[in-house]
């Protein structure tokens, strides 16, 4: 068995697994490393390489998926019999990419930044790892073979179960399995949902939003009407006089400014969906297994006598973006015309997928894993906090008691613009608050605010990139 040297970077945009993978797979593609040679354990290869060993298993795990490695009970990994001969280089392959290509996006050609506050990173540890592989070889054990069937078009009854009763006791969501669509995102599930109301139809959304909703209304032909928001969220005058029948709300964690909507403002917007029929409301939960600070209050879906809110919510936060199962609640007076015009859809989530995510929910494993990034990103919150408090350009804060991302304002001259750019420049990544608006005017105040997520660095991470930030503004 020989030993690897394989010189990884850090910074970056290839993932460090993809970087070990392609190293491995170009070595036996080229019979540098010969067929049924024995490779060195994830172990190994970790404390070689001083990486985490998830890291390494997910580059074993693809190499054995793609045939590159085989495995044998106790024994370990071997390079797998592939003849040399059938590929072309490395850099060939590059250069006839290359060639293919019309045009190259200015991003692609930007230096990474080596430390990027994306509001959308997560952390997923060497635990969590390991457990959602227990979750694969419990869901494999079972061998069941109607898995390789078609089912229920709403998801698989067991996972919907399963997380019903996540959301009774977790957000105090009232529904049963009857109700809940599983879906490869909140995306589909808003065009499914589209179908299911016969739209386009107008909705009414908070500006600033979440940009993904946003564009996926907007390319359905819905009319999209921004309302003004205050320190409580979505406001009400602004609601009755768009004349929406849809709105759209993040009352627990607005993204991104960080509002948690009080009960006596959720009251009066489920009033206003009671007062007319064909009103709804979209609840979008998609972060609220994150809060710092206080008791959570419960959703808004728990509170609702109308039947008029229809709950969103997404495992992309709380276990991985990669997982792409969401999952919608629909009040049960549409659930006649979900099975009407869309029954006949196949789900867009693998049953295999399925089976591996009900392991992992029926096994504790999810509840462990929420516990333990609960404390991860609280540690990081503290630290991001603590670093801005330091800095004299940072006038104030808000949104910090919950999710993973917390807003920014900014004593200076500059604009947003200037400051991401210049950020980018010594290798730091920020986000600017108005790229979230949707309504000209809606973002009122003079200082520039920042949006920093803190899901993807570690605490290190965070102070190094905070004080590279500070350069810009000194």
């Amino acid at each position: 068995m020989r030993e690897l040297t394989i010189l990884l970077e850090n910074g970056s945009r290839t993932p460090l697994y993809r970087q070990i993978y392609e190293h491995i797979k170009g070595d036996i593609r080229t019979g540098k490393i010969s067929a049924g040679e024995k490779l060195p354990s994830s172990r190994l290869l970790s404390k070689n390489l001083q990486v985490s060993r998830s890291t390494v298993n997910l580059a074993y795990d693809q190499l054995v998926s793609e045939g590159y490695v085989r495995t044998a009970p106790g024994s370990g990994y071997y390079a797998g019999e592939i003849e040399p001969g059938l590929f072309k280089p490395d850099s060939e392959h590059r250069r006839e990419s290359v060639c293919k290509r019309d045009t190259v996006s200015s991003r692609n050609l930007e230096k990474p930044p080596l430390y990027d506050f994306s509001p959308n990173d997560v952390e997923w540890p060497e635990s969590s790892a390991n457990a959602w592989r227990k979750a694969v070889k419990a869901m494999l054990a079972e061998q069941r073979p109607e898995l390789f069937l078609p089912g229920d078009s709403l998801g698989d009854d067991n996972l919907r179960q399963s997380i019903c009763d996540y959301l009774y006791q977790a957000r105090g969501v009232d529904c049963d399995k009857s109700q809940m669509i599983i879906g490869a995102g909140n995306e589909y599930l808003l065009m499914l949902l589209f179908q299911v109301l016969e739209g386009p139809f107008p909705v009414a959304m908070e500006s600033p939003t979440y940009r993904q909703a946003y564009q996926t209304f907007r390319n359905l032909g819905c009319p999209v009407l921004p309302i003004p928001v205050d320190e409580e969220g979505m406001t009400l005058d602004g609601l009755q006089k768009s004349g929406a029948r849809l709105a759209y709300i993040m009352p627990s964690h607005q993204f991104p400014l960080g509002t948690v909507m009080p009960m006596k403002r959720r009251m009066d917007l489920l009033q206003w969906a009671g007062q007319e029929e064909g009103r709804y409301i979209i609840e979008d939960d998609y972060d609220s297994e994150f809060r710092y600070k206080g008791r959570p209050i419960p959703s808004l879906q728990g509170s609702d006598p109308y039947g008029r809110v229809i709950y969103l919510g997404t495992f992309s936060k709380s276990i991985a973006p990669a997982i792409r199962v969401s999952y919608m609640v629909l009040p049960k007076g549409l659930m006649e015309q979900y099975h009407r015009r869309c029954g006949f859809y196949s789900s867009t989530v693998s049953r295999i997928q399925q089976q591996i995510l009900f392991q992992f929910l029926a096994g504790g494993y999810f509840e462990r894993h929420l516990n333990r990034m609960r404390a991860i990103y609280r540690a990081r919150n503290e630290r991001l906090l603590l670093e801005l408090k330091a800095q004299p350009w940072a006038k104030s804060i808000h949104g910090e008691h919950a999710g993973l991302h917390i807003l920014v304002e900014a004593e200076t001259s500059k604009t947003e613009a200037q400051i991401v750019a210049e950020a980018l420049e010594r290798g730091v990544r920020v986000y600017s608050l108005r790229a979230y608006g949707i309504r000209e005017g809606s973002l009122k105040g003079k200082n520039p605010v920042l949006l920093l997520g803190y899901g993807g660095l570690d605490e290190g991470q965070i102070r190094e990139g905070i004080l590279r930030l500070a350069e810009v503004f000194s």
